[in-house]
């Protein structure tokens, strides 16, 4: 899928996303902020401006957001800015409930944030015996190529494959080749290797 459909499904489908920031002690904090809006350029949600939530916004311009629902889950790890009103009376227009927490003129007290640039990644168990997953990224992040791959001296032993929980690796070629779109990064191929050619990259 493309990033925006992963996009259409944390705004639309999920909707409620655990977003982490960095406290005043130093230490993580979370709490749970609906994803309000999405398009070519991100994703949107809103805060108060009198929260300690939007401090934090302002001053580390980058969160972190885990959200699931049903079977499918998306993470999101980059760099936020915060756009004033802007899209505020599009946001509560597609998010009805909104008007009813800050009736009228009280919408007043709060701001837009867009997570514009930033890794994504989607996840889908739907099928518990041949998962899903699959990165993406928003705006001019690249995605990086992540997991355990097989490189040179693989022997073509099959022991990997007998380990593998998802079954997810190709063992009709040396070296051998693992889907990483249904890879669960559990690393056991990674140990079993006799001749240790199986790498973990970008974690």
């Amino acid at each position: 899928m493309k990033t925006n459909e992963y996009l259409k499904i944390l705004v639309e489908q999920i909707h409620s996303a655990v977003v982490a920031t960095i406290g005043v002690d130093g230490h993580p904090q979370t709490r749970v902020i609906d994803m309000m809006l999405w398009d070519d350029k991100g994703i949107y949600f809103l805060t108060a401006k009198g929260k300690a939530f939007y401090a934090q916004l302002m001053e580390q311009n980058y969160i972190s957001l885990s959200a699931t629902k049903d079977h499918y889950s998306i993470s999101l790890r980059g760099k936020i800015t915060n756009i004033g009103s802007k899209k505020l009376d599009k946001i509560f227009e597609q998010n009805k409930y909104m008007q009813q927490i800050y009736p009228s003129d009280t919408r007043d007290a709060l701001e837009v944030f867009a997570i514009y640039e930033a890794e994504g990644e989607f996840f889908d168990i739907s099928d518990p015996s041949h998962v899903t997953r699959d990165s993406f990224a928003i705006g001019k992040i690249h995605k990086k190529q992540t997991g355990y791959f097989v490189k040179m001296g693989c022997i073509g032993c099959k022991l990997c494959y007998s380990v593998c929980p998802q079954k997810c690796i190709d063992i009709s070629k040396k070296p051998v080749t693992i889907d990483q779109n249904h890879c669960l990064h559990c690393g056991r191929c990674a140990e079993i290797c006799p001749k240790q050619v199986i790498e973990k990259r970008g974690f």
